[in-house]
């Protein structure tokens, strides 16, 4: 079966002339990261390319570079900044490029639940947020005694809060803490979900007592979009087919696929497998394609579903994004700055710390 082409035209060469003349004019004093999600004709530019915590860490390993570019979203260029040296400046070539995940939890919100949790609770509870919030959470963590996480350490990350405390408050992204929480042994009627928009988060205090994992409600558009169904129809059409998906996606989806992976798992995954595998992937179509033309013609890689499950807030970032921004740097100017105030910096650092020394 064919993997569908992307939705989108290439960039005019003369754009691509333009980023190329850019990149040479400015040398070592700048590093384009890219995320796996981007476009193709954005992640050519690419000095780095792999998740978000890999490029913030690859970012802050690179003093060099007086600029990072930043070619993710908001909360991405966020933590570049939070773990890059002081001197360099962290560049977001479109302001816009935000993540709806991060979005369904602000922080006054979060305040709040951690208000009301602790009342009945006491501190007998660890606040763990996905790599996929605003600075301004972890922050709130850094200060709690909690740690962020990754979606292929969450579990390392969950097994550390639970050594320290009975319960854990895990946001922003509920299936990501519901699909490690039950891999590791926790039953489905002892995670609860705290719903912002409900008093109390929608829970009885007996419902709190009783969760060892609160899970924020939230989700990422992308991943949400993955059905049971679509496991199924996919297991049809290509008979020995394996099904992969990111953790995600809803827990009915992880449970019918035959691997559970973050990103660099899932191309770890299907790199590594023998010749003449086929594979459905739950994941952004532009990495699922890219792995497609990669893997071809040894291996079949087809997204699981048969829209375009594009990140709408990552494909904001656009050649032209681009090539204005490093055309800017070329002339002196600094655009599209992004910078985390300092203490919220110092106490988010804190929490990105203790998921560094967690093994």
């Amino acid at each position: 079966m064919a993997q569908a082409a992307l939705p989108v035209a290439p960039a005019a060469e003369d754009v691509q002339e333009r980023i190329a003349a850019a990149r040479r004019a400015l040398g070592q004093r700048v590093v384009i990261l890219g995320h796996h999600y981007q476009r193709d004709e954005v992640i050519r530019h690419a000095d780095f390319t792999g998740d978000s915590f890999k490029l913030a860490q690859l970012a802050a390993s690179h003093p060099e570079a007086e600029y990072i570019v930043f070619c993710g979203v908001h909360f991405m260029a966020e933590s570049a900044d939070i773990l890059s040296a002081p001197h360099q400046k962290v560049i977001l070539p479109d302001l816009d490029a935000g993540c709806t995940m991060a979005d369904m939890a602000e922080i006054g919100q979060v305040e709040d639940c951690w208000d009301q949790m602790t009342a009945v609770v006491g501190q007998d509870v660890v606040p763990v947020t996905y790599m996929n919030s605003a600075a301004s959470l972890k922050a709130l963590v850094g200060r709690e005694g909690g740690a962020v996480c990754t979606s292929s350490n969450a579990r390392a990350v969950l097994d550390w809060a639970f050594r320290r405390k009975p319960r854990v408050l895990f946001f922003p992204d509920q299936h990501l803490g519901r699909n490690t929480g039950y891999r590791m042994g926790i039953p489905l009627e002892q995670m609860a979900v705290w719903d912002p928009n409900e008093d109390r988060g929608g829970l009885t205090e007996e419902q709190i007592r009783g969760a060892r994992l609160l899970l924020w409600k939230g989700h990422c558009s992308v991943h949400n979009r993955f059905t049971p169904d679509m496991v199924d129809r996919r297991r049809e059409q290509i008979p020995g087919v394996k099904v992969i998906v990111h953790p995600e996606c809803r827990f009915e989806v992880a449970q019918k696929a035959d691997a559970i992976g973050s990103t660099e798992g899932i191309i770890k995954t299907i790199h590594e497998s023998p010749a003449g595998t086929k594979w459905a992937v739950g994941t952004e179509l532009n990495l699922v394609s890219r792995l497609a033309r990669e893997c071809a013609p040894e291996r079949q890689v087809v997204s699981l579903d048969d829209c375009f499950c594009v990140c709408s807030t990552m494909f904001r970032i656009d050649p032209p994004h681009l090539a204005w921004a490093l055309e800017n740097l070329v002339e002196g100017r600094l655009v599209n700055v992004v910078k985390v105030p300092d203490e919220m910096a110092r106490q988010a650092r804190v929490a990105l710390d203790r998921m560094l020394e967690i093994r």
